[in-house]
């Protein structure tokens, strides 16, 4: 009988971030003998981005568990459709629907508080430094905070506005982690969203950045949907 391939590992970060924002799980997921990659991409239009996630694929082999945060949530509903893909992770994240895009899907919840503490320049959008980090990252330490800012991404202008086809988790496992603290994504938008594509659910007293603040809880749920995927490979 041939060896099992072991599942690999694709992450999808959102705005104000790029992949180093996944550096506290991906030395434990390589150690457990996972292939790893976080996609890089420009924050400019949704379809690029959807797109640089789909060329990391072929970095690595399949299956994959797709794992997106925050705005990567959009992207993961869309480059989920792709066949390598077989179980998708959201980290309180975006997870619009055919008829939604990352702005209309916020839209029927309240404003959090990081869109009240941005400057729009050139036609991006960037944090505050002080009072936008805090919004984004305030369980982190002061240090961790300012290397946050430091590396911090500022999205297109009309990044969310955009939308696209193919909605991933209506048809692939979905796990959720819906962090209760979250100052970026209304905690309610992340219950709905999860309990709309029906996913395996987890909630942790987080701000919106629980893979810095909580890797390890992280980490269990990318497990577990690890093991699901594995499990379905073995009956198949």
């Amino acid at each position: 009988m041939a060896t099992q391939t072991k599942a690999s590992i694709v992450f999808a970060h959102g705005i104000w971030a790029d992949g180093s924002c996944f550096q506290k799980l991906i030395p434990t997921l390589k150690a457990e003998g996972h292939d790893v990659m976080a996609a890089q991409y420009g924050l400019d239009t949704l379809k690029g981005d959807v797109d640089a996630t789909i060329r990391t694929f072929a970095r690595v082999s399949g299956p994959i568990v797709l794992v997106g945060h925050s705005y990567g949530g959009t992207v993961i509903t869309h480059a989920g459709m792709d066949p390598r893909v077989a179980a998708l992770v959201y980290i309180a994240a975006l997870g619009p629907d055919e008829t939604e895009t990352s702005q209309s899907e916020q839209e029927k919840f309240p404003k959090t508080d990081a869109f009240n503490q941005i400057d729009v320049v050139d036609g991006r959008v960037w944090l505050k430094p002080n009072g936008g980090v805090a919004c984004f990252a305030g369980d982190l330490s002061a240090e961790e905070q300012g290397v946050v800012y430091a590396t911090h991404f500022a999205p297109a202008v009309d990044l969310f506005t955009q939308k696209l086809d193919g909605i991933a988790w209506r048809s692939k496992p979905s796990w959720y982690i819906v962090a209760t603290e979250d100052r970026a994504v209304h905690p309610d938008l992340e219950r709905f969203a999860a309990k709309r594509m029906g996913a395996t659910t987890v909630e942790l007293k987080s701000s919106h950045v629980p893979m810095l603040s909580q890797p390890r809880a992280v980490l269990d749920v990318i497990r577990d949907a690890v093991k699901s995927v594995m499990s379905s490979q073995r009956a198949a």
